[in-house]
């Protein structure tokens, strides 16, 4: 294990922050917040995702002027450990806007995400 592993899995979500290695993404999916432009509040309770979050095939099914969430999970192949990241933005104009980034460490989602 190098020096560059271990300083990437302290600065990068994606790289297991146990044995330091790139982690594989397991799942990716996108999902639209019932939160307009103006009024987004931060949520760190998985249920609320649990309870507000819905399925989106494309940023174009987002109605103008609401924040979508892409999730995205990880899995470390060495020592099995796995993260889900949320990534909370507003598409504007084919961009995305980040307004919070929040990792779940301990599965939280996992169920929700079947």
């Amino acid at each position: 294990m190098s020096i560059i592993s271990k300083i990437k899995s302290v600065f990068h979500d994606d790289w297991c922050k146990n044995c330091h290695c790139e982690m594989e993404v397991t799942k990716k999916q996108l999902y639209m917040l019932p939160e307009l432009v103006g009024n987004y509040i931060s949520h760190q309770n998985k249920e609320y995702y649990k309870n507000n979050l819905i399925k989106v095939n494309k940023k174009s099914d987002i109605p103008t002027g609401y924040y979508a969430c892409g999730i995205t999970n990880y899995w470390c192949s060495k020592c099995s450990y796995k993260i889900t990241k949320l990534t909370i933005f507003l598409p504007v104009r084919n961009e995305e806007k980040i307004e919070e980034i929040i990792v779940f460490k301990n599965g939280e989602l996992d169920d929700f995400l079947k």
